[in-house]
């Protein structure tokens, strides 16, 4: 597996990543990795590789977008001082746009996320030395001609042009939903096509642990 022994891994994203984490700082005791994605990686980094005995912590952030992400980048990730960082983000960057299209200000638009998001890879490549990974955003929507689910892919496409250029692990969430969204109506894995429930996270943590090499 990519992740070493010892290693300190941070999750930073929004409320997907989130969902009820421990504050300030995402770990200890009492379900501080929240009810989610991280918690089911934590759980099989501890059930198979107990050996490694891999730190995780989780800085999800309710509503947040690359431009959160930015503003907090001290405080919740350079001091924490991370060798593996995962980041997913873009979720509310494209929402904002559809739920609330007449507050613009509120809206990150493709260009400025690309921008954003480029400049959070770079500092966290420098910064972790273990390693990088990308998580692209995604909207559980199986008719890709949704106007939702096209912008989405749109901005996931970006995630991965960004992997690409600073040669980070790459994690395409949208495509690992779009296999179950042939079994499942959306509903059933996301009352409102965002929030998943553990069906849907179990899809995340595997679409992660896939990507870092993780033996099943």
């Amino acid at each position: 597996m990519k992740i070493k022994k010892g290693s300190k891994l941070i999750f930073l994203g929004d409320s997907i990543t989130d969902l009820n984490r421990t504050r300030p700082v995402g770990e200890g005791l009492f379900d501080p990795m929240g009810k989610g994605y991280v918690n089911v990686i934590t759980g099989l980094f501890g059930a198979l590789y107990p050996e490694l005995n891999i730190r995780v912590v989780n800085m999800g952030g309710n509503g947040d977008n690359t431009r959160n992400l930015k503003s907090r980048w001290q405080t919740d990730v350079v001091a924490l001082k991370p060798d593996w960082l995962s980041i997913m983000i873009g979720t509310n960057d494209v929402w904002r746009q559809f739920d609330t299209p007449l507050i613009t200000e509120e809206h990150v638009y493709i260009s400025e996320y690309e921008k954003n998001l480029d400049e959070l890879a770079g500092k966290g490549k420098k910064l972790a030395k273990g390693g990088l990974v990308l998580m692209t955003p995604f909207y559980l929507e199986p008719n890709r001609k949704d106007a939702m689910r096209a912008v989405m892919d749109q901005y996931g496409a970006v995630v991965k042009k960004i992997a690409r250029k600073h040669g980070t692990v790459f994690v395409d969430t949208q495509a690992a939903f779009d296999k179950i969204l042939k079994h499942y109506h959306a509903n059933a894995i996301a009352w409102d096509r965002v929030h998943p429930n553990i069906t849907g996270h179990t899809v995340i943590a595997k679409a992660f642990l896939d990507a870092v090499g993780f033996q099943w």
